[in-house]
């Protein structure tokens, strides 16, 4: 008996929870314990470093760039495990991020509206040093999980059910989704996941919503750089970091390519998906 595409997703809906309901219920019992990233990282030690972060940013854009988003929650998984530096792993993430977000961006750049981003920029804008506060005097381990387990019961949810479309002009809930995102952007490297919900939620077309959180997320990644560099006032004119961006590009360059070949209902799926698996990062990071 043949298996539909909706029965497949289904599968991995069902898989992904009982995945994160394992993951989930050591920590509930308070006997969580860090996965052992030195021996999973063992075999790449003797490679130059440049050249495993490098595969590491490209694999992340490959995949984060097919919905646009989701690369610091892909990539952080095993570059903030690899990169003893946190503050540098965080530097070539933005770094490649945003070069990453450059190309995608230049290739909608047809379909961009900076007039419908605006209200979603403005917010982000606002609420940014807001975000850059907290992360400074939270506990990422407090806050990350949580962040990350919505994600992961937003995702299966959507995947599970018929589209929700909101109708009519939300301008004031635009900004307020905007201004959550520059909250989540500094403490997950993750400011797109609720202005990308939003655009799913309103029923556009997958142009038109990678149109609107594409420029988005590029903004808050380049001022979330700008604020860190001007806060540690390092690494941000190394040659070496800008070169990641290189990577990021590439990966792009596929990316883009499967996005362009994804029908809107296979977008949709794969959109949902994406939120799960970077819940899923961010609960195991």
């Amino acid at each position: 008996m043949p298996v539909s595409t909706a029965g497949i997703w289904r599968v991995l809906a069902v898989a992904s929870l009982a995945v994160c309901t394992a993951a989930a219920a050591p920590i509930a019992g308070g006997q969580w314990t860090d996965l052992d990233w030195h021996a999973i990282t063992r075999p790449m030690e003797r490679l130059p470093a440049w050249l495993v972060i490098s595969a590491i940013i490209f694999a992340a854009a490959a995949i984060s760039s097919t919905v646009g988003f989701a690369f610091s929650a892909i990539a952080g998984a095993i570059l903030l495990h690899y990169v003893p530096d946190g503050l540098e792993a965080v530097q070539i993430m933005l770094v490649a991020s945003i070069g990453n977000q450059v190309y995608a961006v230049a290739g909608l750049s047809r379909a961009i509206s900076w007039s419908r981003s605006l209200p979603f920029i403005l917010g982000g804008v606002a609420t940014l040093p807001v975000g850059v506060l907290l992360v400074r005097a939270l506990d990422p381990g407090a806050y990350i999980p949580a962040i990350g387990g919505a994600l992961v019961a937003y995702g299966l949810y959507m995947l599970l059910r018929r589209p929700v479309v909101l109708q009519g002009r939300h301008r004031v809930a635009e900004v307020l989704v905007g201004a959550i995102g520059g909250i989540t952007g500094p403490l997950a490297a993750f400011p797109g996941a609720v202005v990308t919900i939003w655009c799913g939620l309103r029923g556009w077309d997958k142009v038109t919503q990678r149109a609107v959180y594409q420029p988005y997320i590029l903004v808050m990644q380049v001022l979330a750089f700008a604020a860190l560099w001007l806060l540690q006032r390092r690494g941000a004119s190394d040659p070496m970091l800008l070169a990641y961006a290189v990577p990021g590009v590439a990966g792009a360059v596929i990316g883009l390519r499967i996005f362009n070949a994804l029908s809107e209902a296979q977008f949709r799926r794969v959109i949902n998906g994406a939120l799960v698996v970077s819940g899923l990062a961010l609960v195991l990071k």
